[in-house]
């Protein structure tokens, strides 16, 4: 099978269940309570998913659109990552400057000799947010630059360089004020014309933009518990701060973004780039158990089998994550607008039926090879009226749907797609569980009961009848 033939049968397949993976990620938002989500598929140029779901405001009700800007937060490391290797590339910066000879302000501070690379790989020691970080809760302005070079020459240093992993956004902040004495511009100048034009965003930029005040989706407060009402948290400027979480950004607009870091795209770096930023620097791994991945300028990460690089963001009122694979090209970005949103959840669900579809298709594609025998190995086709919907009874909810040309059935209350799925299979005519080995009714038939219409009325799997959303609220009043 040839390259061009699988990319084919991925790009058809990603059509195919675009519609299943805005519904299951809208069922997702719902049923954690969030206010609003925005999620965008794409790969390689064709973006599949442009979902905007909820609100982007509960105090005023106003519907949340695919325009709506998101505080995109820690996502601004890897936009100030690029800033630095496009400085590296054009020879004004390298990886291993000690960031005191760049700010001579830290001469004589134990950061001093901290280097670039080591602030972009999180590996200086440098205090994550100053011994005051209520700048998170708007109890205070956020540090402007003067502050951050002070907390820097006060309290920088808690690790010595390389001794540990220590995540900063003191350290990202530092980044900007480097970016700013290197090319003699402000970090928002410099931004516009390394990201933004050469991309063509428009509704991407570094920092809280006051004349689009009305464009932003609104953040809101976390429930403490499950009743209680959110409320809405206003946008703030990070000032010197911007790069390390300043930046907002669309959903659709980070997948534009997030291409950029495929390997072949070399529209802001170069891939020799590319590689030194995806490459992990850092396996972060407390009492025998792993916390995460990072390499320089971005987040190093897997989701089942695909070894992915992103980043997450948290910004108060929003929590935003996005994924890129770099050699597939797929990338699948999540925001949220809410301080305990489920982005991450989100996004890792929707690259995990992604690939569930994916590895059906290639399984249909390989069973229709020449030389299958026409009812050995050969799958049979999803039947034209097979019972694919949404169903509900006491225990829970349950999807059928065709994934890559196989039917599976899925609770799309759990966010582990591929942990729950259960595949549905054709044979000797009748829908069956698949006949494998399992603790709930593998090999027994689905049954399926139909009004004289042919309108799917109920359906039988695990052995319970369940019948679509709708009617089932109205059985039981719910």
């Amino acid at each position: 099978m040839t390259d061009d033939l699988t990319d084919d049968r991925t790009a058809r397949t990603l059509r195919t269940i675009a519609p299943y993976l805005a519904d299951w990620a809208s069922f997702q938002a719902a049923y954690h309570g969030m206010p609003g989500l925005q999620l965008a598929v794409g790969r390689r140029g064709e973006l599949f998913v442009d979902l905007a779901w909820g609100k982007a405001d509960l105090e005023t009700g106003e519907d949340l659109t695919s325009d709506h800007l998101f505080r995109v937060a820690s996502h601004s490391k890897t936009f100030t990552g690029v800033m630095v290797m496009q400085l590296v590339e054009r020879g004004e910066l390298r990886l291993d400057d000690a960031v005191g000879t760049l700010v001579p302000e830290l001469d004589g501070t134990r950061a001093a000799d901290v280097t670039v690379r080591e602030l972009l790989g999180h590996q200086g020691g440098i205090v994550r947010d100053s011994s005051d970080g209520d700048f998170w809760q708007h109890h205070k302005p956020f540090l402007d630059r003067e502050q951050v070079l002070d907390v820097v020459r006060a309290e920088g240093v808690v690790f010595e360089p390389n001794e540990h992993f220590k995540y900063t956004n003191i350290g990202y902040s530092l980044l900007g004020v480097v970016i700013e004495r290197v090319t003699g511009k402000t970090y928002d100048e410099v931004a516009r014309a390394a990201v933004v034009a050469p991309l063509g965003l428009t509704r991407t930029g570094s920092e809280l933009d006051p004349a689009r005040a009305a464009e932003y989706a609104a953040g809101h407060t976390g429930r403490i518990t499950h009743g209680d009402v959110r409320q809405v948290v206003p946008h703030v400027d990070t000032r010197a701060m911007a790069a390390a979480t300043g930046w907002y950004s669309t959903a659709r607009e980070m997948v534009r973004y997030g291409s950029s870091h495929v390997l072949g795209d070399t529209t802001l770096i170069s891939d020799a780039s590319k590689r030194i930023m995806q490459r992990e620097e850092s396996r972060v791994t407390v009492r025998g158990k792993e916390l995460g991945r990072y390499g320089v300028g971005i987040e190093v990460g897997r989701v089942g089998d695909r070894e992915l690089v992103g980043h997450s963001g948290g910004y108060p009122g929003h929590i935003t994550r996005t994924w890129i694979d770099p050699v597939d090209g797929l990338v699948v970005s999540a925001l949220t607008n809410a301080v305990d949103g489920i982005a991450g959840q989100i996004a890792n669900g929707v690259i995990q039926l992604i690939d569930l579809a994916l590895a059906a298709a290639d399984e249909v594609a390989a069973s229709a090879a020449p030389g299958k025998g026409a009812d050995g190995d050969r799958l049979a086709p999803v039947p034209d009226d097979a019972p694919v919907g949404r169903f509900a009874n006491l225990w829970g909810v349950a999807d059928v749907v065709d994934l890559g040309g196989i039917l599976h059935a899925i609770n799309p209350r759990s966010p582990q797609p591929a942990e729950v799925a259960q595949r549905l299979v054709v044979s000797g005519g009748s829908l069956l569980h698949e006949p494998v080995a399992g603790f709930g009714t593998v090999g027994e038939a689905v049954q399926v009961e139909r009004d004289a219409d042919g309108a799917i009325v109920s359906v039988r799997i695990g052995a319970m009848t369940a019948w679509p959303v709708e009617a089932y609220r109205s059985r039981t009043g719910r």
